[in-house]
C-alpha cells in the first residue's frame, strides 16, 4: 500500500509526464477515486473514446478494462492507446466468443447482430451494429422491422431493451457478475432504511431490480440525473466505483451503495503507480490490428450515424417523467 507522500510523488511525476508525453488520461466513472482524480475526463465507455477523439493528444491513457482500450483505439487509430494494466478484462464481454457469435449467426440467418460495446473488438466485427446502455432502445427501435435481432452478451440489458420495444430478440445467455451481486432483498431492505430515497439502477443489473427503479439508466446518465434531480436521497444499484463522482459532485445529496460488495476487481487494477509506469514507458499498449479495426469501426459508425440524443439529457428526463416500470 503506497504512502500519501508517494503518492504525491506518483501525481506530481504523471502530471510532468502527460506534458511530455502529450499524452491524455481517461477513466472510466468504476475507476478507484485516486484514478479519477488524476483523470482528464472521466466518465462511461463509448464517451471517454469520443472525448478523446476531440483532443489533440498523443497518448491515451485508458483507465479501464481491455475492451474499453480496443474501443479508444478503434476510434482513435492514430493515437498510441495504453492500458496500465493488460490484466483488466472484462468477466462479461470474455462470455462470448466469435466461434459462438459465428454459430448464432448460422442458425439465425435472417437476423441482425446488435453487440453492446462491451464487447471486445473480434465481436464488434462481426456485428450489424452497437449500442450502449445509454442508447440501446433506441438503436433497437431503428433497426428494419420483420428482422429477428441477435443481442450480445448481455442477457439482463437485453431484456430491459426487449420488454420497452416488443422486438424480436435472440438474448445471449452474458451477465455482468458485478451486476449480479445486486438481488431484490437487498434492495428492499434499503428501500425500508431509507425510503425517501430513489432508487437508480444500470440495465445490466437483474430484471427484479432495474423493474423497481425509479431510473435505468447508464452510467454517465445516472451521474446527470442525480446531479439534476431535487431529490437528497439515492440508492446506486450499481458497480461502487461511480459513488465517488456523485458525492464528489452533490456533498449535499446522500448516496447508498445497493451492495457494498458490488466491487469490480477488473476496474480496480489500475492506480496511480501503473499510470506513471505506463506514461514512463508508453506501455502496454493496446492496438487493434488494421483488419480488425475497420470491420469494428463500421457497427460503432452506424450508431453514430443515428445522431441519438446525448445521454446527459435522458436521465433527467426519465425522472422528471416518473419512474420507469419494466
Amino acid at each position: 500500500m503506497p504512502t500519501l507522500a508517494e503518492k504525491i510523488d506518483h501525481v506530481s511525476e504523471i502530471k510532468r509526464l502527460k506534458a511530455e508525453r502529450k499524452a491524455i488520461i481517461l477513466a472510466h466513472n468504476y475507476q478507484k477515486p485516486e484514478v479519477q482524480e488524476i483523470a482528464d475526463f472521466v466518465g462511461d465507455s463509448l464517451g471517454l473514446s469520443l472525448k478523446a477523439q476531440a483532443t489533440d493528444a498523443d497518448v491515451i491513457v485508458f483507465c479501464g478494462v481491455n475492451f474499453m482500450a480496443e474501443t479508444a483505439s478503434i476510434l482513435n487509430p492514430s493515437k498510441k492507446v495504453l492500458l496500465p494494466d493488460l490484466r483488466a478484462g472484462c468477466s462479461m464481454a470474455d462470455m462470448i466468443s466469435v466461434d459462438i457469435l459465428l454459430d448464432l449467426k448460422e442458425k439465425h440467418p435472417d437476423a441482425l447482430v446488435c453487440s453492446y460495446v462491451n464487447t471486445t473488438a473480434e465481436i464488434k466485427a462481426e456485428s450489424d451494429i452497437c449500442c450502449t446502455s445509454s442508447n440501446a432502445k433506441m438503436v433497437v427501435e431503428s433497426l428494419p422491422q420483420g428482422r429477428p435481432i441477435i443481442f450480445v452478451p448481455d442477457k439482463y440489458l437485453g431484456r430491459w431493451v426487449q420488454m420497452q420495444t416488443g422486438r424480436d430478440m435472440i438474448l445471449y445467455d452474458g451477465w455482468c457478475p458485478i451486476h449480479m451481486e445486486l438481488q431484490e432483498q437487498g434492495i428492499d431492505a434499503l428501500r425500508r432504511k431509507h425510503p425517501a430515497a430513489l432508487l437508480v439502477a444500470h440495465p445490466e443489473s437483474p430484471i427484479e431490480v432495474s423493474s423497481k427503479a425509479d431510473l435505468v439508466a447508464s452510467t454517465e446518465q445516472m451521474v446527470r440525473a442525480v446531479a439534476q434531480s431535487e431529490a437528497k436521497e439515492f440508492i446506486i444499484a450499481t458497480e461502487t466505483g461511480i459513488l465517488h463522482k456523485m458525492r464528489r459532485e452533490n456533498p449535499d445529496k446522500a448516496f447508498y451503495a445497493a451492495n457494498d460488495l458490488a466491487i469490480c476487481p477488473h476496474m480496480k487494477m489500475n492506480d496511480l503507480e501503473k499510470i506513471h509506469a505506463s506514461l514512463l514507458s508508453l506501455k502496454p499498449e493496446v492496438k487493434v490490428p488494421d483488419a480488425i479495426r475497420e470491420r469494428a469501426w463500421a457497427p460503432i459508425q452506424r450508431m453514430l450515424d443515428l445522431k441519438l440524443p446525448y445521454v446527459e439529457t435522458l436521465g433527467l428526463q426519465m425522472l422528471k417523467n416518473g419512474p420507469f416500470r419494466a
